[in-house]
Order: C-alpha cells, then structure tokens, then sequence
C-alpha cells in the first residue's frame, strides 16, 4: 500500500537527491577564469554525469514508490537508489579532484550540504528496502497460513 512507512522513506529520499540541485558540492571565495569554480560553485550543473546519476536517482525513488504491488520490483528499484547514492559523491569527488589538480592552487572548501544529501538519500533507502522486506516476508508468512 501507498501509506506505509516505506512510501516516506522513499519520498524523503527523492527529496534528498533533488536537494542537490540547489546544494553546491564546494564553493571558492572567489571566482577563477576557467574550470569548475567559474561561477565560484562546484554543484550539479558542472558535470552532466552527475546531473544524469541524480535524476536516476530520483527516478528510482519515484518508481519504487508507485511499485507498492510488486514489492520485488520496489525493492530492486530501492537497491538501484542505493547504488546511485553511493555512485554521486565518488563521482563527485573524482571529478573534483581532477579538476582542482589542473587548476591554481586556490582555496577550496567543501560544503558539507551537497556531499551529505547523497549519503541521507542511501540510509533512506536502506530503511525503504528493510521495510519492504519486512512487508514481503509478512505476505509470504500469511500466505502460508492459508
């Protein structure tokens, strides 16, 4: 069903990554001619790997959430999210250093908002995928009982 506590923890997660499209990942107290901090914010915008990895992250929360009647399909939809929350920060931090090792050696900082929704969006839908189990393992147990 819709109304289970699974249907929050993937809506809270959908919302978790669309987060990152107004969260920068770093920021520079001042703006470079060339690279990523052109704007003086690293955010989704700045590599279209990143854009793509969140919007199937999105996507696999928003199809898990309307798959409550085949709950093996949600739950394979709620590991894909697990799997594309992990993937953002690595890519994001690869594509970073990258990109600063080619540039001046100016300040950089890490905010911590943009690298941190990824990681809240994996433990919600760790709690997703539990609770669909949970559900899934009760059907089966009352099935039993017929």
């Amino acid at each position: 069903m819709i109304q289970r506590i699974q249907t929050i923890f993937l809506l809270l997660a959908a919302g978790a990554l669309g987060s990152l499209f107004v969260l920068p990942f770093a920021t520079t107290p001042e703006v470079e001619a060339q690279g990523i901090f052109t704007d003086a914010v690293f955010n989704l915008y700045d590599n279209v790997g990143l854009l793509l990895l969140t919007g199937l992250g999105i996507l696999a929360a928003l199809v898990s959430l309307f798959s409550y009647k085949n709950r093996v399909r949600q739950m394979r939809f709620s590991y894909f999210g697990v799997v594309v929350s992990v993937l953002i920060p690595v890519v994001a931090f690869l594509y970073f250093t990258s990109q600063v090792e080619m540039m001046d050696e100016a300040q950089h900082t890490a905010d911590a908002l943009g690298m941190i929704a990824p990681f809240v969006a994996l433990i919600l839908f760790l709690a997703a995928t539990r609770y669909i189990k949970k559900d899934e393992k009760l059907v089966r147990s009352m099935d039993r009982l017929r």
